[in-house]
């Protein structure tokens, strides 16, 4: 896949996290606003139900009604990625592996993707995926602790419905989980709007951002539970001689992404 890149998705993806906009000129895009370019737009009779496309994808879904999960993912920047240039990106699957988990089957997808600018890769990365077998009922749902007020460094984000759709659309990812409430809850058995795993894992690389870290930077993150929209999202990153460590966590202290970042 190939284009020329424009500065409009990062215009506006920093309206709406609220950000600083980067010096595109000057910086290039920074860590994981790749991710926003080069995207992958199936035909509408592509889809599945679930709004997630059945063929002409990479990764193709291992059989019909697999349900797919963000599980996190390894990202290098090996130099700026620049707006008013060509690009391309090669998209690969490195791997695929079967495993019996505590719900029923579960395959783990690795795929690659490297994006070319100016002969050279400058962005290196692996994303890992999960499918699982479709959801049999609702989920249950624990009863939630008392909220943890938001501490000095931790950036708290309010997870509108409206937010989830905008992000979706930015990404041009259709999976009814992130803005079709009655789909999530009545068909994958969620008890609200799923917070994309993307969503977070660049919510935390800005929470690096703001402590200064940027330039050519290694990154690897994990989703480690499931975040809906009324839970709220918390961010924080804690900065280090070498980078920083990054998480995310639920407005009542329940953690659900981890990350580093380093230089």
């Amino acid at each position: 896949m190939k284009e020329i890149l424009q500065p409009g998705p990062a215009e506006a993806l920093a309206s709406l996290l609220d950000v600083e906009m980067p010096d595109l000129d000057r910086d290039g895009l920074p860590l994981l606003w790749h991710w926003f370019y080069l995207l992958d737009r199936p035909a509408q009779a592509d889809l599945g139900p679930d709004g997630h496309p059945l063929r002409a994808t990479i990764p193709a879904p291992p059989e019909p009604g697999r349900r797919r999960m963000w599980a996190g993912g390894r990202v290098r920047t090996l130099g700026p990625l620049r707006c008013g240039l060509s690009a391309t990106r090669h998209t690969e699957v490195l791997s695929v592996r079967e495993k019996q988990g505590r719900t029923g089957r579960l395959t783990f997808v690795v795929t690659g993707h490297k994006i070319v600018q100016d002969g050279r890769v400058v962005v290196d990365e692996e994303q890992d995926l999960v499918y699982r077998d479709a959801a049999s009922g609702r989920a249950e749902v624990a009863g939630e602790e008392p909220e943890v007020p938001v501490a000095e460094g931790e950036w708290a984000i309010d997870v509108s419905p409206t937010l989830l759709f905008r992000f979706s659309a930015l990404t041009y990812n259709a999976h009814r989980i992130h803005y079709d409430r009655d789909y999530a809850r009545d068909v994958e058995g969620y008890p609200g709007l799923l917070t994309h795993g993307p969503l977070q894992a660049l919510a935390m690389a800005e929470a690096a951002r703001r402590q200064g870290i940027g330039g050519e930077l290694a990154f690897g993150y994990r989703l480690v539970s499931p975040l809906f929209d009324h839970q709220g999202m918390v961010v924080r990153a804690e900065a280090g001689a070498e980078g920083a460590a990054t998480a995310v966590r639920d407005r009542h202290g329940r953690r659900t992404a981890t990350g580093t970042v380093r230089r």
